[in-house]
């Protein structure tokens, strides 16, 4: 007998194999026609699937996440049979989910255009309301790569022939339209409606620049089709809250091909990042940090021993002077080690925590870069703690503490926490491992935090906690973290006194608040639209007037404001009240103030709102005091 074990804790037998239709069909004929696909003994399978043995069965709905994730898979297989239909001479090559949605990539010999792409789509609703069977087929390797090297589908021949020996090939096949892919699917064609191309953008075949170069097309999948809209709705104003053009309205920063993934900071802009940092400083005085300044080229022999070389080199850029190779530094930590080195450091002497600005370069492929959010050049808020192994449990507690109240400060109040543990490419031992992701874990659990599993995505020297913001759009961005290293300070040669006289090696905690400072501010420029809070803000009053009667009063008032350390302008300019008051609208200054006659001989001011609320007149003291109190509220 074949014992199916279902999730409520009720069991059914069967005196031979069962495919997973049947056995939802014995469950309940309307859990038959919700299916879409099934987990069998933890792992994703069609519906098709045969369970010959005991087994623990889950159905997949269009209720389960698992479901959308199949929808959107499937889709992107949709779309492949939608451009072969239409094109023959494409090559199809991957197609995988992402978030929100997927893209497959395709080699052609001309570009896509967007009319293609309004033909593509009209093409797979064709399909879609076909109702076509999915059939999955295992094939043998020279089964495999004889049928697609047939259909002249040589990308696909490629992925086969680099397949592990006896690793089972699958593909499946819709129509006269047959795809690779290990699934699982949905089970008909006719599942797959709510679902919206996108883009058209650039690839290279297997993310490498020295390969072709494919067309990747991108689309969303949804269950219903208020989702759908939604989700445009949300595209849309991510168009228009994109942080390089409001960089370029706001005069905040700017790019140009001449140098890719490097950011060039105007005043405004700069102005912002320094109010960033100087928060930071604060928060490092406030925690007993040091603050230092290392290198950012040393030579290849320090990342050699620090593992960089080994583990990093392919995203480094390296330079060469009297015949030795330097690296440019793409991380903080091998420089922080060498001033812990220098002296003779005790028990007494930790924690010691030693915090950088650190300006790192990575050798980032030109295919990633975008804006501020992915970049070749980038200051990152890096801090190391060495201390003691007691010691490392409070010092993480207060890392977590510190990471929320960091981000509460800048307006997010809601962060995502992932786990991620030992990737296979790493240093140390599986001993110091274990210790290290014990007690990132304890640490989290003692705080009582939800957070996810991320296994084999730590950095290569120790595990982390990653923490994610939220944003009004509810996209998510991975910005601090916290990590344990067993391994790097011992490489390193550093040591320091215990209370016995022994020689004992540091731990060693890498921690970041805010991630890349460039990053992070455009992740603020987008969520903000550009409108910063009034202590962020780089210019936070604006102050006009009607007259030329008025301008010295007018150019007082900027100058007391300014005394009070609030950054604020005059425009004196012989223009309509009403073109003044638009123009810095625009430019999204918080506070705008008005001087008339009647300010002038009362000694008062006028003030209005960035959303264009009039708060009357009042004293510059007044305006002074408030201000102060949304300031220091960070409101």
């Amino acid at each position: 007998m074949i014992k199916i074990q279902l999730p409520g804790g009720e069991s059914l037998l069967y005196k031979k194999p069962m495919r997973v239709l049947q056995i939802a069909e014995d469950i309940s004929p309307a859990l038959t026609k919700a299916a879409i696909a099934a987990e069998v003994d933890g792992r994703l399978v069609d519906l098709d699937y045969m369970i010959e043995k005991d087994a623990h069965l889950r159905i997949i709905t269009d209720k389960d996440p698992e479901g959308l994730d199949v929808i959107r898979h499937s889709t992107a297989h949709l779309l492949a049979h939608a451009v072969k239909t239409l094109f023959p001479q494409a090559q199809v090559t991957i197609g995988p989910v992402i978030q929100d949605g997927f893209y497959y990539d395709f080699s052609f010999e001309r570009p896509f255009t967007p009319e293609d792409l309004e033909k593509i789509e009209a093409k797979m609703h064709e399909i879609a309301n076909q109702n076509l069977p999915l059939k999955r087929k295992v094939l043998s390797r020279r089964e495999a790569i004889e049928r697609f090297k047939n259909m002249g589908e040589r990308y696909k021949v490629e992925i086969i022939s680099d397949l592990p020996e006896g690793e089972e090939i699958s593909l499946y096949e819709q129509g006269d339209f047959v795809d690779l892919c290990r699934g699982p699917h949905v089970p008909r064609t006719d599942l797959l409606k709510v679902f919206k191309l996108i883009k058209i953008a650039g690839a290279y075949w297997r993310g490498d620049s020295k390969n072709e170069m494919l067309q990747r097309i991108y689309g969303t999948a949804w269950l219903k089709r208020k989702d759908l809209d939604q989700y445009l709705e949300h595209i849309a104003e991510a168009e228009k809250r994109d942080h390089r053009k409001i960089g370029k309205q706001l005069d905040l920063f700017h790019f140009q091909e001449e140098a890719p993934g490097n950011v060039f900071w105007h005043d405004k802009g700069w102005t912002v990042y320094r109010i960033i940092q100087q928060y930071v400083r604060e928060i490092l005085q406030d925690h007993g940090y040091q603050e230092v300044n290392t290198p950012i080229i040393m030579d290849r022999s320090i990342w050699e021993r620090s593992g960089h070389w080994e583990k990093f080199h392919e995203n480094m850029f390296i330079t060469y002077s009297e015949n030795k190779d330097y690296a440019i530094k793409p991380m903080n930590c091998p420089g922080h080690i060498q001033i812990f080195n220098q002296g003779l450091k005790s028990y007494r002497d930790l924690p010691m925590r030693t915090a950088e600005f650190g300006f790192c370069h990575r050798n980032e492929p030109s295919g990633s870069l975008h804006g501020m959010m992915r970049v070749r050049a980038f200051t990152q808020d890096d801090a190391h703690i060495f201390c003691t192994e007691a010691q490392l449990l409070q010092e993480v507690n207060t890392l977590i503490d510190l990471t929320y109240k960091v981000y509460k400060d800048f307006g997010f109040h809601e962060v995502l926490v992932k786990l991620a543990t030992r990737p296979e490419k790493r240093i140390g031992s599986d001993e110091s491992w274990d210790r290290a992701e014990k007690a990132l874990e304890d640490a989290l659990n003692g705080k009582g935090l939800a957070f996810q599993l991320s296994p084999g995505d730590g950095a290569f020297y120790g595990p982390k906690i990653e923490f994610s913001l939220k944003d009004c759009l509810d996209r998510v961005w991975q910005c601090g973290t916290v990590q344990i290293d067993f391994s790097m300070p011992d490489r390193l040669g550093a040591r320091y006194i215990e209370e016995d006289g022994s020689r004992q090696i540091p731990v060693m905690v890498h921690r970041v608040l805010l991630g890349s400072l460039e990053r992070f501010i455009g992740i603020l420029t987008e969520h903000y639209a550009g409108l910063f809070p009034l202590w962020l803000a780089p210019v936070q009053v604006a102050v006009f007037n009607i007259t030329d009667r008025q301008a010295d009063y007018a150019q007082k008032i900027v100058e007391t404001l300014r005394k009070q350390g609030f950054r604020a302008i005059s425009d004196l300019r012989n223009e309509k009240i009403g073109l003044k008051i638009r123009e810095h609208t625009l430019q999204k200054i918080p506070y705008m103030i008005v001087i008339g006659d009647r300010e002038v001989e009362n000694n008062l001011i006028s003030v209005r709102t960035q959303e264009g609320k009039d708060l009357g007149s009042m004293s510059v003291n007044d305006l002074i005091s408030k201000l102060k109190e949304i300031v220091s509220n960070r409101d």
